[in-house]
């Protein structure tokens, strides 16, 4: 894989916040603390506080956004956890690349190739005029500032030169969500980063030690209670409907919402049926591949999808676990 050049930081990270969403006042709030966000590029608005906007109202807020924040602003933290979707879109993706109404004809078809997935700079805006998004995106007040604290705990905290850490990725019997596993990078040892790629097949997740990659592929993942997670850590499943944030713990297909309350610090999901096409999901060597490079969580989750438009990204953006201390 190519070198990535630089990071996206706190900086000419921009952040958005909903004043009709307490949730999302409060978590902004906290996250312009601990992340230390200047108050110019802090953008305070009034939006629908439903799963889903129409394109509509989609338009004035993307209106805003551009309007409003700052051009050194070069990636966006969305404090909260709805809305998550444009209609069959993912508001993470519509507000990078903007709303794509054909792919809502036809979701099982493909969407738009992001421009950001090649992309090797830290000034995507500047260079492209695309900024990449997150949702810091959890149950409640209290998990969300639980999220922030392990991302801000996870800088520049690897490698460690004594312990290794673990990229699991998980084969099962579920044939059309195990589509990527044919992506799965080979068991061994990533050096001089101490990152030990583990495979698996089961339907079941083992006991999981310093796990900082979690992927497989099932409508729900169960065990999620053994796994001994690092800060840092993204964990994604393969599955239809894995970007319905407001699913209720245990219904239907599980939210990528659940990796998030289970302790990991970034995830992806889908808002609307994608079919199983891999380039909708994120590819697992090209996300490893550029989060050891040093860059943030937002960043090396937007380079490892190809097609995002139906995609929801969430967690704390600039976790950096990899990233340089001097």
């Amino acid at each position: 894989m190519p070198k990535l050049q630089g990071r996206i930081t706190a900086q000419n990270l921009g952040l958005v916040i909903n004043l009709d969403d307490p949730y999302s006042v409060a978590v902004g709030k906290y996250y312009q603390l601990r992340r230390h966000i200047s108050d110019a590029h802090v953008l305070r608005l009034h939006v629908p506080v439903k799963p889903r906007l129409s394109q509509g109202e989609f338009a004035e807020l993307e209106t805003r956004i551009r309007k409003q924040m700052p051009e050194a602003v070069q990636g966006l933290a969305l404090a909260w956890r709805q809305p998550y979707a444009v209609e069959c879109n993912g508001i993470t993706s519509a507000l990078a690349h903007g709303y794509q109404p054909k792919i809502c004809e036809q979701t099982c078809a493909a969407s738009e190739p992001s421009s950001y997935a090649s992309y090797l700079g830290n000034q995507p805006f500047a260079d492209k005029g695309v900024r990449p998004a997150m949702l810091i995106a959890a149950r409640s007040e209290d998990s969300a500032r639980q999220l922030i604290d392990r991302g801000v705990a996870a800088d520049a905290s690897l490698p460690s030169a004594f312990l290794a850490v673990n990229a699991w990725f998980l084969s099962t019997s579920d044939a059309a969500r195990n589509a990527r596993s044919v992506w799965f990078p080979p068991a061994g040892t990533l050096r001089p980063w101490m990152v030990d790629v583990k495979r698996v097949e089961a339907d079941q997740l083992p006991a999981m030690q310093r796990a900082l990659i979690v992927q497989t592929g099932l409508a729900r993942v169960e065990g999620l209670d053994r796994i001994q997670w690092l800060p840092g850590a993204l964990a994604d499943h393969l599955t239809s409907f894995g970007g319905l944030l407001d699913a209720a713990p245990g219904e239907g297909q599980m939210s990528a919402i659940d990796w998030i309350e289970s302790g990991a610090t970034a995830s992806y999901g889908t808002v609307s049926e994608p079919c199983n096409h891999w380039q909708k999901f994120p590819h697992p060597q090209l996300l490893m591949l550029s989060y050891i490079q040093g860059v943030t969580a937002l960043e090396a989750y937007w380079h490892s999808v190809v097609w995002p438009a139906q995609g929801v990204f969430i967690g704390e953006p600039l976790a950096a676990p990899f990233a340089p201390t001097f």
